[in-house]
């Protein structure tokens, strides 16, 4: 059975390991490289959308194949609340719960304690270095 509160930390990021009481953590092992399979080709736009993106982002290093598969059924979620005539606020809130689940929010993984940086893209000459070495070319210095 579960507990309440907030999740729980890794057994190797606890401090205290000698607690009594404490059950035992399992570990497995990650099953390696996960497959991201094409989406629907009847979904929705934006759910093929944010389900692609959802591959290609960061946070997917940790996926294992079960989360793969929920992506794919969150996804399924949203093309049908998408293409329904009546948009269901009770099926995006469930929607938006499973999209939390999958850390596809900064506040999302900021809870879990991920940060992703993203490389800072690559400028061969700032403008500012390119104008003043071009003025000193033109006075010959």
């Amino acid at each position: 059975m579960g507990t309440r509160g907030p999740v729980p930390k890794r057994s190797t990021e606890r401090r205290r390991r000698n607690k009594d009481g404490a059950e035992p953590v399992r570990t497995a092992s990650a099953s390696g490289v996960v497959e991201w399979p094409d989406p629907d080709a009847s979904w929705h736009a934006i759910a093929c959308d944010w389900y692609l993106s959802l591959g290609a982002s960061g946070q997917s290093q940790f996926y294992e194949p079960s989360d793969v598969a929920t992506a794919r059924y969150v996804a399924e979620a949203m093309s049908r609340n998408l293409a329904a005539g009546r948009f269901s606020a009770q099926l995006f809130a469930a929607v938006s719960s499973a999209m939390t689940e999958l850390l596809t929010t900064e506040g999302a993984r900021r809870r879990v304690r991920v940060e992703l940086e993203r490389a800072p893209a690559e400028e061969e000459n700032p403008a500012g270095v390119t104008a003043i070495a071009d003025y000193r070319a033109a006075l010959g210095a």
